[in-house]
């Protein structure tokens, strides 16, 4: 098993990347998260897991341990292969996904390109009690959940905004002002799209 991978990027796109460890180039699948955490520099650090199957063995890099942990439990979900878990951790950061699980939101989970309701209860079914005691967490205080969040979010996009803009505005109007209402949230989120 490789554990990670430290070495000279050589190539970098959305989906993978291509590290040099001395004179040998792994081509590393990631998700948007670890995209959007690769540093500038040309050294850079992977946390990895390798599956292997009769047809290919494909490694998959992680920018925080955490993610990769995540990873390994969404696939050991029956119906989540590699390409789903990682289209969750390509559309959700980590800890959102985690609390969506110990919170037992479905429709959040569902939401995601490629899961189906039968799906979205299964992640939840044989996760929910693991996330729980794996990150320690409450079931009513679970992070991530934001009923305020999710109806500004629908308001947006029934506006005709794009989700993924429209998340990151309530993102950033949620991580200034963690209490705020609906409407407020709306408005904030407006002046940032």
């Amino acid at each position: 098993m490789i554990a990670h991978l430290e070495g000279r990027m050589v190539e970098k796109s959305p989906t993978e990347v291509v590290i040099d460890c001395n004179g040998v180039g792994y081509q590393v699948n990631i998700s948007l998260h670890t995209f959007s955490l690769l540093p500038d520099s040309e050294k850079i650090k992977l946390y990895t897991f390798l599956q292997i199957k009769e047809d290919a063995h494909t490694l998959f890099g992680f920018a925080e341990k955490a993610e990769r942990e995540l990873f390994k439990l969404l696939i050991s979900v029956s119906g989540v292969g590699a390409g789903t878990a990682r289209t969750m951790l390509s559309s959700l950061e980590p800890r959102q996904i985690i609390g969506y699980i110990a919170s037992g939101n479905v429709g959040a989970i569902q939401a995601i390109k490629g899961i189906g309701i039968k799906t979205a209860q299964r992640v939840l079914l044989d996760l929910k009690d693991k996330v729980l005691k794996l990150y320690d967490l409450e079931e009513v205080s679970a992070p991530g959940y934001n009923t305020n969040r999710d109806e500004a979010l629908s308001a947006l996009e029934v506006l005709g905004f794009n989700k993924k803009l429209a998340e990151k505005a309530i993102e950033k109007v949620l991580r200034e002002t963690p209490g705020a209402t609906v409407e407020a949230i709306i408005k904030q989120a407006l002046k940032n799209l």
